[in-house]
């Protein structure tokens, strides 16, 4: 993603976050087309997505950064096994996180 998240918007997206569940979850398969399609769709959808690495947990900090590139994204933050990543709509008026 080219704009970088401030401070203060990163502060924002991780406390909404931390209502959420990990809606996806990595499994055996990896980063397969199918995963990053689910990923991208959440993101159109809700903008703010949780992933949780069921499998893979040793190559969570490789892999992180890959999704949010791979998905057009921003890396929010990773805690544990958990990353949270964002997306916002093009269209204001359907955001559903506001400034």
């Amino acid at each position: 993603m080219s704009d970088a998240l401030t401070s203060a918007q990163t502060r924002k997206l991780k406390a909404i976050a931390q209502r959420l569940d990990a809606s996806i979850k990595i499994g055996k398969n990896g980063l397969t087309d199918g995963f990053l399609k689910e990923v991208d769709d959440a993101l159109k959808r809700d903008e703010l997505v949780k992933v949780r690495f069921v499998e893979f947990k040793e190559e969570k900090k490789e892999l992180a950064p890959k999704i949010a590139e791979q998905t057009q994204s921003h890396l929010v933050t990773r805690v544990g096994h958990v990353a949270v990543y964002y997306r916002e709509k093009p269209d204001p008026a359907k955001r559903n996180i506001k400034e």
